[in-house]
């Protein structure tokens, strides 16, 4: 193989995109896609790339050996045009053998054919940037040779006549978030039909009020952990795109009213670090009745105390209501700079949406 060249994509979700310009440009590629993973494997299902006739990837299959197996055998098939299914066993003897020794498996197609799916992907696509909930139905079929073929699905289109796997497969794995590969064999040929189901679930989106050194690290970092991000600020230079990463959005205006605009869905987390308390508690009471996941408040014990006894003195707020603010924000790690106090923040978002957490009153990294 001539070119082994990885290009890293800087969101998984990107690739739909990707493969929809690559058929429109007419390029001779293949999309690898992990229909399945069992133990220990460095990606996990429905994980795709794209690998050109080259062998230049974009997106990682977990590097190593089984990211060249794949270029070397996409190579092969952007000639034929003919799809093909192999299996990585992860059970090397040790660390002097060749062999990855993870102790996992990994099934991995390989589908040069995919421009006849574009319709799929671009719906993918567009179902990604509108934050739209659904499922990709990958469907691997093997006789003497392989077909493949892709169908989109919006959560409200999923139809109780739907075939193989059936619909209520299908709404299982949406509801609960994960891939599920099915297969059904023939019992009168050799004919085998693999099914995966791929949940398509929108990014939580991370609402940053405050575009100052703090909201711009924590940008980064939330980025990095699979965020949408939209920053608001009412000073200009403060929202400038350049300051934070590639797709974030920005917003200039009044925070409080941005930010209770935008604070609607139950997938949507708010941080919120102005450049000041009484901006901060302005912000506060216009998203603290908001059915979202999390909200976060910069500050001192002592400042959220005396916003606490305000807010529901004042009926802004019951007790239940302001208990499920999360302040001082972040977990308490230490944080001291500005880079790991984003650090810490965007931990206990990851805790609260991968693990449920609640707010406790002793924890958070507290700045004055």
């Amino acid at each position: 193989m001539k070119n082994s060249k990885v290009n890293r994509m800087r969101r998984d979700t990107d690739i739909f995109q990707k493969v929809v310009e690559f058929i429109d440009e007419g390029a001779s590629f293949a999309v690898g896609l992990v229909l399945n993973a069992e133990g220990s494997t460095p990606r996990k299902a429905a994980v795709r790339v794209v690998i050109d006739e080259t062998g230049k990837i974009w997106g990682t299959l977990g590097g190593g050996l089984v990211e060249a197996e794949a270029q070397r055998r996409a190579v092969e098939v952007c000639r034929t045009k003919q799809p093909v299914v192999f299996d990585m066993l992860f059970h090397g003897a040790g660390r002097a053998a060749d062999d990855p020794i993870c102790g996992g498996s990994m099934r991995i197609l390989l589908d040069p054919t995919v421009a006849k799916d574009r319709t799929c992907y671009a719906q993918v696509a567009e179902a990604t940037r509108q934050r739209r909930r659904g499922v990709m139905l990958t469907t691997v079929r093997t006789a003497e040779q392989t077909e493949v073929t892709s169908q989109w699905f919006s959560a409200e289109n999923i139809h109780a006549d739907l075939p193989f796997p059936g619909a209520e497969n299908v709404r299982s794995c949406l509801a609960r978030e994960t891939p599920g590969l099915f297969v059904e064999s023939s019992q009168t040929s050799d004919v085998s039909t693999e099914v995966l189901v791929e949940p398509v679930i929108p990014k939580p989106l991370l609402l940053i009020a405050g575009g100052g050194h703090v909201g711009q690290a924590l940008a980064t970092a939330a980025d990095l952990a699979g965020f949408d991000v939209t920053v608001v600020d009412d000073r200009p230079e403060f929202t400038d795109p350049s300051l934070f990463p590639a797709g974030t959005a920005t917003r200039c205006g009044d925070i409080p009213k941005q930010i209770a605009a935008l604070a609607s869905a139950a997938d949507t987390y708010i941080v919120i670090v102005t450049r000041g308390h009484k901006l901060d508690a302005a912000t506060l009471e216009a998203c603290i009745r908001a059915p979202v996941a999390y909200i976060g408040m910069i500050g001192s014990r002592r400042k959220f105390s005396l916003l606490r006894e305000n807010f529901i003195q004042s009926g802004l707020a019951t007790e239940a209501e302001f208990d499920r603010v999360f302040a001082p924000v972040g977990l308490d790690i230490g944080a001291v700079t500005v880079p790991e106090i984003a650090a810490s923040i965007t931990a206990e978002l990851i805790a609260v949406r991968r693990k449920s957490i609640a707010h406790r009153a002793s924890s958070g990294t507290e700045v004055s």
